[in-house]
């Protein structure tokens, strides 16, 4: 379902741009992988930042990285769920994050 939904979107951002819909489908996938590395990119950042001063908040991290607070949570609700990091608090400015 996602990749004809893909297929219509290639074909018609192909006609707006003239180009062919096979260009518009490499070019959207292209874009797809550059996102996806740079968030695994970042999410490692934030892994040496913890690694390196053992306790972070999300606006440290997130100053840090310079993404957006809720970016930030996504990554480390992300690094969580991997088992990667663990949450220290439950809400507000008093959560910090670790190194499991």
């Amino acid at each position: 379902m996602a990749v004809v939904a893909l297929a219509v979107y290639a074909r018609k951002e192909a006609r707006k741009h003239g180009t062919s819909t096979k260009e518009e489908f490499v070019g959207i996938c292209k874009s797809a992988v550059e996102t996806a590395s740079q968030k695994e990119a970042r999410k490692e950042s934030a892994l040496a930042l913890l690694r390196e001063r053992g306790e972070l908040g999300n606006s440290e991290i997130r100053a840090m990285l310079g993404v957006a607070s809720r970016t930030a949570v996504r990554y480390l609700d992300e690094l969580e769920a991997e088992g990667k990091v663990e949450q220290i608090g439950k809400i507000g400015h008093s959560v910090t994050y670790r190194l499991k």
